[in-house]
């Protein structure tokens, strides 16, 4: 039998705060700025260690917004968090939207195309500091699902990755600063989904932080569809992101990022005290 994963270090919580019209499961529920920094407060509150701030939309089959109207939704409340003595990240592919946003306070960059969207972004991370979340990708979300094309998916989104992180380095980015994001529904089938979450664990021994997100994404959904509909809605994924965010926890993950902190921030702690009492 192997000996059980013991945690080195807590694993991280990190809040999903959309300040968006259009993202899949909150939509317009905090492009007001009051409601923004008070539900980023609210996260931290419960558990949250990170609060990621992101003003375009990634959701399979999204538009793109403009580099100023999407700074003009994240600046401010980035500011006013981290005035409130709040970590924040900013989810963001555009290098100017995360110089403004490191400006304001923001101490992780999200970027959900690994640096492949905008060949600036590595210059920002490593003149910066700030920490680089790498993630696997394909494409933007308008066309991303049409290049869920793979022979074998953990093998090629490891490589990917990977490239991914020997640009980063080459191009100056301290190793130390960067994190690895297999990219969960980012131009992946359920099946892939499926296959990355059960291998995370080899994404974790090359030795960088891996977050994990599944937060509410529709392969949960088709998994769990019921009363003949074709899935069930983001609001009713909540118990089954859970579930995948502590198998992510056992698999070595440094962190996960989810709509649901509270839970999340409830199951770590149960995970914690029953992985620390085989310490002995």
């Amino acid at each position: 039998m192997n000996s059980p994963h013991l945690p080195t270090s807590r694993p991280q919580i990190m809040g999903i705060l959309n300040v968006t019209p259009d993202s899949f499961s909150d939509g317009g529920r905090y492009l007001d700025f009051d409601a923004a920094v008070a539900h980023g407060l609210s996260m931290r509150d419960e558990g949250a260690d990170i609060i990621d701030v992101g003003g375009e939309s990634t959701r399979p089959g999204a538009s793109r917004v403009d580099a100023a109207t999407e700074s003009s939704r994240v600046v401010d409340i980035v500011q006013a968090l981290s005035e409130n003595d709040v970590p924040v990240s900013i989810d963001t592919t555009r290098s100017e939207v995360a110089a403004a946003a490191i400006e304001a306070g923001a101490t992780i960059i999200n970027d959900v195309s690994g640096g492949l969207a905008d060949p600036q972004m590595s210059s920002v991370a490593r003149e910066s500091g700030a920490r680089w979340v790498l993630m696997h990708w394909r494409g933007h979300s308008k066309d991303m699902q049409k290049l869920a094309t793979y022979e074998d998916v953990v093998a090629e989104v490891h490589a990917e990755l990977m490239e991914r992180v020997a640009e980063a380095e080459a191009a100056g980015v301290a190793r130390e600063k960067l994190i690895i994001d297999p990219g969960i529904g980012f131009a992946k089938l359920p099946e892939h989904n499926w296959a990355l979450s059960a291998h995370l664990s080899s994404f974790v021994t090359e030795g960088y932080p891996v977050l994990f997100g599944s937060s509410r994404k529709s392969y949960l959904g088709k998994l769990l569809a019921d009363g003949g509909n074709e899935q069930r809605p983001a609001s009713g994924l909540n118990d089954a992101t859970l579930a995948t965010s502590v198998l992510a926890f056992e698999a070595g993950a440094w962190g996960v990022r989810v709509h649901d902190v509270r839970g999340t921030a409830d199951a770590r702690e149960v995970w914690m005290a029953t992985k620390n009492s085989l310490r002995g």
